[in-house]
């Protein structure tokens, strides 16, 4: 038997015959906004119980995590969008069994497994039997089982959960839905006393906004609008207080930007820290696995439980020794940033680069400078047309990035008709040493990549895939076979045919990611150097410079490196990042098709919308504690997190189903 299996089957024993923790005493204890503090002091008090509370966030997945958008030909058909739909399928599995399941009034497809409908194993307890052995041990032995005990979290459907079918947001047709085991982070989780209540719905194979599975996700801000894409039904079930916290996967901005979009706090660690054991992968090197709460704090208190070295996953082999003197949720306390130097990274504010789609999150994430200085910290700023690290970038990225350097400029590195140097290129790379100002015009650190790879995708899915030993399913191309794909044939949609990607990528017939390693090796050279010449604990922008898109609109178009998403090469190479509640727009402007525009699609606004903003912190790789400090004492002082207003306190009668 698998040992994260056993270990869980040795929890699981204790279910057999096992009676009910005594009910708490009258008085309801307040759901919305709860932080984990919170909750673990209510149950020390006597006030509450984890079956309780479990209970009340399933009456708000029921109340609120429904279909969003009309589907007028089922799940795989076109879509429209709904204004103030009251729902935002968020979630796409429940941890119920069957008869909990119908009882509490949720369908068939919300299920644990669609390969097993009896999911009568005693085995793999669902989210209510765990929460009433958590209230057993509780009354037995008056401690709390973890530093998690009783906290309703959602996993990402990207992820493992050996008691819940696990598709990665995909209509695929394994044998047995189920996979083997738990991911490692999520066996951690349970250990803690964590209650993993849901999968939370994801776009398909990690990017678009919209599942095979599940469905499109919808922003309970605007449910017209993203949630952010491929880790939305993470992002925006903790924004509707459908889950405590939640779990993303990051391998571009796919933590931080739901996180943003939800007004949320998201961490994207850094990439060795985690374990990404148990993960449909979206790419080998680029994947990491976040947590997603309402609070600095929580994110904390969830990474010390999730950190740390696995076997299973060889990168996080540089992780040992690396773990801070104190637990990470000890430094998310902090409320003065005195002594802190924190750089402003104006290369993605400059809004003479970009469009007026970026002006107010800009300028938002602008006026947050009086609070980091308020607050203590010594402001490194270049000023709105400046660029923090551009004199750093040209003297050391020509050598650092070497080869894919020289490629990018031939008329500075001549070659002749055989791809052989024409000119003595070393030379040259020394004179930009001494010489920064021979520097090609552009590159700045918004364009130092990415780097193409052969064979990325193909290897890590197919290492994820024999792990998982499925009957029928065994490689990428037997994903392309057997699944079912919607298509978006839209215009400027900028979502791709699936299957078609699966095909592609699954004609790959050897491994190349030697590019991709050294850029990984350039950007953290060049990233680190640039913050030890500055003498920088940090760097501040925003998370994304577009507010959230109209669901189906056009993808807003790349403007000189800045994407449609959230800023995330450097985070992407290694070094870790929070985004943090930083206000609200008044205004956006959206993208509509337009054939007769450059591209087909133009810009049509100002139109008045409340919508998120988010503020990124990123620091030095394995510097979690002085992010988790900084973003604390922004968090704490600023307060910018609201509610949806839409999403509020369920009626009695809702309560009580």
């Amino acid at each position: 038997m698998n040992h994260r299996i056993a270990a869980a089957s040795a929890i699981v024993l204790l279910f057999v015959g096992c009676g009910r923790a005594p009910e708490a005493p009258p008085g309801k204890f307040e759901i919305l906004e709860a932080r984990i503090g919170d909750v673990h002091a209510a149950i020390i008090a006597g006030q509450l119980t984890s079956e309780q509370f479990v209970r009340q966030y399933f009456a708000r997945i029921k109340a609120y995590n429904g279909t969003c958008v009309n589907e007028p030909e089922g799940i795989l058909g076109p879509i429209t969008t709904i204004p103030d739909a009251g729902q935002i399928n968020a979630l796409s599995t429940l941890n119920l069994r069957p008869a909990a399941r119908q009882r509490l009034g949720f369908d068939e497809r919300k299920a644990r497994s669609m390969t097993d409908a009896a999911d009568d194993d005693p085995m793999m307890p669902d989210a209510l039997e765990v929460a009433v052995e958590l209230d057993r041990k509780f009354a037995q032995t008056g401690r709390l089982v973890g530093p998690l005990h009783g906290i309703p979290i959602a996993i990402k459907d990207q992820f493992d959960t050996f008691d819940m079918r696990t598709t990665s947001g995909a209509d695929a047709a394994y044998a047995n839905d189920r996979p083997p085991d738990d991911a490692t982070f999520v066996q951690r989780l349970r250990e803690a006393g964590a209650i993993i209540i849901a999968k939370a719905n994801m776009g398909e194979y990690a990017s678009g906004d919209r599942s095979s599975f599940g469905g499109t996700l919808c922003n309970p801000y605007d449910t017209e609008r993203t949630p952010g894409r491929s880790s939305g039904g993470s992002g925006s079930a903790v924004a509707a207080n459908l889950a405590m916290c939640a779990i993303a996967e990051e391998s571009g901005p796919s933590a931080r930007n739901p996180g943003k979009n939800n007004s949320t706090v998201a961490l994207a660690p850094t990439q060795e820290l985690v374990s990404r054991d148990g993960m449909i992968p979206a790419s080998f090197m680029n994947d990491r696995v976040g947590p997603i709460c309402r609070t600095v704090e929580d994110v904390a208190r969830v990474l010390d439980v999730i950190a740390g070295y696995d076997p299973k996953d060889e990168l996080t082999a540089f992780s040992v020794g690396r773990a801070p003197l104190r637990s990470y949720h000890s430094y998310a306390q902090e409320r003065s940033l005195a002594g802190m130097r924190i750089g402003v990274m104006r290369e993605y504010m400059d809004k003479r680069l970009f469009t007026a789609a970026d002006a107010q999150s800009i300028d938002i994430v602008a006026q947050a400078l009086d609070d980091i200085r308020k607050l203590g910290a010594e402001v490194v700023d270049p000023g709105p047309e400046g660029a923090l690290f551009q004199d750093c970038v040209r003297k050391y990225d020509p050598s650092a990035h070497n080869s894919l350097f020289i490629k990018q400029f031939p008329e500075l590195f001549p070659v002749d008709r055989n791809g052989k140097p024409a000119a003595d290129h070393v030379a040259t790379l020394v004179d930009l040493f001494f010489e920064p100002g021979k520097f090609p015009d552009g590159p700045s650190i918004r364009g130092l990549g990415p780097a193409p790879t052969t064979g990325e995708r193909k290897y890590a899915m197919n290492r994820y895939l024999r792990e998982r030993g499925d009957s029928r399913i065994h490689t990428m191309a037997d994903l392309a076979e057997h699944s079912s794909f919607f298509r978006d044939t839209r215009a400027g949609s900028g979502f791709s045919d699936k299957r078609q990607g699966l095909i592609e990528r699954s004609a790959d017939m050897t491994l190349d990611i030697a590019a991709r390693l050294q850029t990984r090796f350039a950007l953290q050279q060049v990233g680190l150097q640039c913050m030890a010449m500055l003498k920088l604990d940090a760097v501040i922008y925003p998370t994304s410079n577009i507010p959230p898109s109209k669901l189906g609109a056009p993808t807003e178009p790349t403007v000189n490196e800045r994407s449609s998403n959230a800023w995330t090469l450097l985070g992407a190479n290694g070094f870790p990042a929070i985004t943090v509640p930083a206000g609200f727009t008044t205004e956006v402007y959206d993208r509509v098709v337009d054939a007769t525009a450059p591209g087909g699609t133009r810009l049509v606004g100002p139109i008045s919308a409340v919508l998120p903003v988010g503020i990124d912190f990123l620091g030095k790789p394995f510097d979690e504690p002085t992010l988790l400090a900084i973003a604390s004492a922004y968090e704490t002082a600023t307060r910018h997190r609201r509610q949806p207003a839409a999403f509020g306190p369920l009626s009695s009668a809702d309560e009580h189903q």
